[in-house]
């Protein structure tokens, strides 16, 4: 079972997620709360998926997401927004967000995302990605994205032109015929090379360096 924890400042958005994941049979809400027992809820319930609302009157979601780097094994988290222009995008996938879900997401796409993020993919909603894409990292050019993955090896750049379509490592597997494990280390080591990054960003990286076909990235969209 995946293990998701969603934390957000409305009950009634609380209940409507748990009632909509609760309902795959592979996904178990363990916890719900708001943003003051945030710490507490995932110290004591270990999730897989964290859902996080970005925008809370008690506790800030990014101040939360900051508070993760020093669990022993962080979830997965998306941040869950009204907003698809959210001012905050930057900032949160600089401090790891794995993604961006719009609280009005269709329920078979939420289902969907907490899948993929588990899997160690990433979720952007329609509405957001292009402000990721057009704004994130501070508009670094393409030149400077080609130059950061020319230290790759070929495969690296396959598999990250595929993080870049917004594919899973089980994806990714399947398509280069290559088993989950060694997918899982090339990922590994293509963002190391890149100097760190997580998912999101390397994503980003892939889009400017130009692996990321305009076709692509419109099904990434999508998903």
């Amino acid at each position: 079972m995946i293990r998701v924890v969603v934390v957000d400042d409305e009950e009634l958005v609380r209940s409507g997620l748990r009632l909509i994941l609760g309902s795959a049979p592979d996904i178990e809400v363990v916890a719900d709360c708001g943003g003051a027992a945030a710490r507490a809820t995932l110290l004591a319930h270990r999730p897989d998926v964290l859902l996080l609302d970005i925008r809370m009157p008690d506790v800030d979601g990014l101040t939360i997401l900051r508070g993760l780097r020093d669990l022993p094994q962080p979830p997965k988290t998306a941040m869950l927004t009204t907003f698809d222009g959210e001012e905050y995008l930057g900032a949160a996938l600089h401090e790891g967000a794995a993604g961006f879900l719009l609280k009005d997401t269709a329920p078979e796409q939420l289902v969907h995302a907490v899948r993929v993020l588990v899997d160690g993919g990433r979720v952007l909603a329609p509405g957001v990605t292009p402000a990721v894409i057009g704004g994130y990292l501070g508009g670094k050019p393409d030149a400077a994205a080609a130059r950061s993955v020319s230290g790759l090896t070929d495969r690296e750049r396959q598999v990250l032109a595929l993080v870049g379509e917004g594919h899973s490592n089980g994806e990714i597997a399947l398509r280069l015929h290559l088993a989950h494990g060694t997918v899982k280390d090339h990922v590994s080591a293509l963002l190391a090379k890149l100097g760190g990054l997580n998912r999101v960003q390397a994503a980003v990286i892939a889009d400017r360096a130009g692996l990321v076909t305009p076709a692509h990235l419109h099904g990434a969209e999508r998903r």
